[in-house]
């Protein structure tokens, strides 16, 4: 059996991966945790890092490169205009009207089985029976 980890930490592994310059959505997230219906529970995952702030473990988590799936900034107000400054410092650029380009800044990701080994998930292994 395959080693278990919350599924807001595998966000957090998640977004982690994703390279300077490059943003995803909430439901290629989910996607890539094998969890198609997820894109809500990864948004709770990151709503609940404003609760982490002095946590060392969860520092420096990318948070601000997740968008919605239209390439535009789903939190209101002053959260923001705080990941359009963290995405523009990042080198990602936003049409006039707010949006990204998905088509030069999307990161695609990964399939479910070639991100688990890399976010400390292990496969579970069948015994060789198919």
């Amino acid at each position: 059996m395959g080693k278990i980890k919350p599924f807001f930490e595998q966000v957090y592994a998640v977004i982690r991966l994703i390279p300077k310059g490059k943003v995803t959505s909430y439901g290629r997230i989910a996607n890539m945790l094998d969890a198609p219906r997820g894109s809500r529970a990864v948004g709770y995952a990151l709503r609940a890092l404003k609760y982490k702030r002095n946590d060392p473990d969860y520092e420096g988590i990318p948070w601000q490169r997740v968008v919605n799936v239209q390439g535009e900034i789903s939190l209101p107000g002053i959260g923001k205009q705080m990941q359009v400054e963290l995405l523009e410092e990042d080198g990602v650029k936003f049409s006039s009207k707010g949006r990204i380009d998905l088509k030069q800044y999307l990161w695609e990701g990964m399939l479910p089985h070639e991100i688990k080994p890399l976010i400390g998930i292990e496969e579970e292994n069948d015994g060789g029976q198919r």
